[in-house]
């Protein structure tokens, strides 16, 4: 009878261990690509990461894997931004300045210039314009934008001063 009731005793500690493991699984984590910008760029980027917001539209930071000084992420499914990536050729596209391309218009949140994009995918892509790195920052499907460049717009203006990346 002892026997039967440790058994008992152990069964919870077990399910209690699979659940724990299957937590902490890194599907928890999304996977992102680093830029390898040049050395300047880095550098701008290493400085925003000091400074970005723990919080982004009510959603606590949770970086990407591989950790990099140029990814974070927010929420689950993640709001991704990566610095110093390369200029999205929408950016030079004279059909987005025109408005006639209806995947990607411009736009300014809190003196903060963006390139805004719809994916195929139903996820939005954000660029910063008119600052001497690009930073991207991809939202997923369904997770509403509003606020999330507000909450950005301070770190951004603080760390990538305007002007023209290369």
């Amino acid at each position: 009878m002892n026997f039967f009731r440790h058994r008992l005793l152990g069964l919870p500690a077990l399910a209690m261990l699979i659940t724990i493991a299957g937590c902490s699984s890194a599907d928890d984590n999304a996977s992102v690509s680093v830029p390898s910008p040049n050395a300047k760029v880095t550098k701008l980027c290493q400085n925003l990461d000091k400074v970005l917001p723990r919080k982004v539209d009510g959603l606590g930071r949770k970086d990407p894997e591989p950790r990099s000084a140029l990814t974070a992420g927010w929420g689950s499914p993640a709001i991704i931004l990566r610095c110093g990536v390369e200029r999205p050729p929408k950016m030079t596209d004279p059909k987005v300045a025109l408005g006639d391309d209806r995947k990607a218009i411009g736009g300014t949140v809190n003196g903060v210039d963006w390139l805004m994009e719809k994916r195929d995918d139903g996820s939005n892509r954000f660029t910063t314009a008119n600052r001497s790195a690009y930073v991207e920052v991809t939202v997923p499907k369904g997770r509403d934008t509003s606020g999330m460049l507000v909450d950005m717009a301070a770190s951004i203006k603080k760390a990538i001063p305007k002007g023209i990346a290369n």
